[in-house]
Parts: C-alpha cells; sequence; structure tokens
C-alpha cells in the first residue's frame, strides 16, 4: 500500500508531534520555510517511503495532515 502525506501549512503550528510518531521517519519540520503565522511546517521528505499509516494524521493536534492511499487491486 502506498501512502500520500499531505500538510496544511494553514494550520499546521510546527509542534514535531508527526516527526516524532512517523514509523518511516519521512516527515521533518522545514526550516527553510516560515507560514504567515510564523511556524515552520511540517514536510514530507520521502513521498516513496510513505505506508500510508496514518499515524501522523492521528496524532496531529491541529488536524493539519491529510493522508490518502493507494489500495491496488
Amino acid at each position: 500500500m502506498q501512502g500520500r502525506v499531505v500538510i496544511d501549512e494553514g494550520f499546521c503550528k510546527g509542534c514535531g508531534i508527526c516527526v516524532g510518531v512517523c514509523p518511516q521517519s519521512i516527515l521533518k519540520l522545514d526550516m527553510d520555510t516560515i507560514t504567515p503565522k510564523g511556524y515552520h511546517p511540517a514536510t514530507c521528505i520521502d513521498e516513496d517511503a510513505c505506508t500510508g499509516c496514518a499515524t501522523c494524521a492521528l496524532m496531529c493536534p491541529d488536524v493539519a495532515i491529510t493522508v490518502y492511499r493507494e489500495v491496488r487491486a
């Protein structure tokens, strides 16, 4: 199963919880980006490695993460 992580920078406050809970270690805080609210948002650094487990989305306190799963028939 392949997954895709979409992070809404408008809601992400850069708390880093998603970074800590990702079992694939493919999320990080983007220190080169600052949102209009003044935060460094989370970003996915290797979309091909995402398994679609959605742990990041479940743990996000701001509901800033959506995970899409590709199911192959």
